[in-house]
């Protein structure tokens, strides 16, 4: 019996010890992670700005964004985010074809949650025929 104590005490130690390390990481706070652009014009591109606040310790690096289609551009903070800092993801969408879209754009990083994932959506409507 004793033994099995013994044994529950080391892996409960371990355990605890393992969840401490993690919370000194950098960890991500965004102001929002879904973005609806609502009805938006054919032809007409249109961007949002993620913005996130590092609630970590260490420096927050993002490692790579990548939108997951090619009518979607990602550019964002290259530099690492100390704690307390803010960084920006700025994602423009090029609305060519009239339809709902929902997109996703996968962040990865150094942070405790080592890949996160935005979304944009909306539904672009085509723009009325003009007459000659």
């Amino acid at each position: 019996m004793k033994k099995i104590l013994m044994i529950c005490a080391v892996v409960l130690g371990f355990a605890f010890t393992a969840s401490a390390q993690d919370s000194g990481k950098a960890e991500f706070k965004f102001n929002e992670e879904k973005h609806d652009f609502g009805k938006i014009p054919q032809g007409t591109p249109v961007t949002t700005v993620f913005e996130f606040t590092n609630i970590g310790k260490e420096p927050l690096i993002l490692t790579e964004v990548r939108p997951t289609c090619g009518c979607t551009i990602a550019d964002y903070t290259k530099t690492p985010v100390k704690s307390g800092s803010k960084g920006v993801i700025k994602i423009t969408y090029n609305a060519a074809a009239a339809q709902p879209f929902n997109k996703t754009i996968v962040v990865k990083s150094n942070a405790v949650t080592p890949e996160k994932y935005l979304n944009i959506v909306g539904e672009v409507v085509a723009k009325p025929a003009t007459s000659k």
